[in-house]
């Protein structure tokens, strides 16, 4: 199966294909939570290429979306983040809860690649960057069943920027879960009961999307091109700062006027793609 999709060259029918696809996605991911009703989704922002330029655009794309999740009302809560050494993030995973949230955002996974000039360049010289965008549907308590003889809990003390403690008490939490190999962190909170109730509702999650892609790949190689078409998302969005430009290559569409977008003006980019072609 071809990692790369050229989206700019769908005929009709494969973007009737392509509709279908998402659709399909979207109806397992929520099965149990029905459109437009409230819902919890889980953002996991990493630094993908490009060193510190990577963690800074990190940070700008956490803005974005809470910035947006702002203008529609939604609650955010960070379960766990990992700052760089200049003000960026190595990774910041963060929930976000309200009506219609996986709906709106349940396209923004995948990897975000900027094109500009960065703070710490000298010469004026313009740099690429990749950042990696995943969107996790947190799971109902009955969707994921987690036996706690299958996880491996341990505490620490919660670290900042240069590794120093900001805590005196071992209030940060790290969770394995044995049979899947899975481990998740998370500090965000002074509370180590919070915290772990935290990690707990992220475990449940990539467990829940671990599921999904176990089920994926029992499929026919046909119907799993197709979902792949709505799940994967490899290099699906250029953010173009000289050219005041951010371009969705899935669906060939280009937007003007990037700070406002990275300000948190996205309806135009979300509005793209519930009314793109079926």
């Amino acid at each position: 199966m071809n990692d790369e999709i050229d989206f700019s060259k769908f005929t009709a029918e494969d973007w009737k294909k392509y509709g279908e696809a998402a659709a399909s996605a979207s109806n397992e991911a929520s099965a149990n939570q029905a459109g437009g009703d409230k819902q919890s989704v889980i953002l996991e922002i990493r630094a993908g290429t490009g060193g510190d330029e990577s963690g800074l655009f990190a940070k700008d794309l956490y803005r974005m979306y809470s910035r947006y999740g702002q203008t529609k009302g939604w609650k955010e809560k960070v379960l766990d983040s990992s700052p760089s050494t200049i003000g960026g993030f190595k990774e910041i995973i963060f929930e976000l809860t309200g009506k219609g949230v996986y709906d709106e955002l349940q396209n923004e996974g995948g990897v975000h690649r900027v094109q500009r000039v960065p703070k710490t360049e000298k010469q004026g010289r313009v740099h690429t960057s990749t950042t990696t965008v995943a969107i996790l549907l947190k799971p109902q308590k009955t969707e994921i069943n987690i036996s706690p003889s299958d996880l491996e809990i341990s505490t620490y003390k919660a670290s900042g920027p240069g590794g120093q403690y900001v805590n005196k008490t071992e209030s940060a939490v790290r969770i394995v879960h044995k049979p899947s190999g899975l481990i998740v962190t998370c500090q965000s909170e002074r509370n180590q009961a919070q915290n772990k109730e935290a990690a707990m509702a992220l475990l449940a999650a990539r467990l829940l999307r671990q599921q999904e892609e176990t089920d994926l790949s029992k499929l026919t190689s046909e119907r799993r091109e197709q979902i792949g078409w709505a799940k994967r998302a490899e290099k699906m969005r250029t953010y173009n700062f000289p050219q005041d430009r951010i371009t969705d290559h899935r669906i060939n569409k280009s937007w003007h006027d990037i700070e406002s977008i990275m300000d948190g003006k996205l309806d135009g980019i979300i509005k793209a793609f519930k009314d793109k072609p079926e």
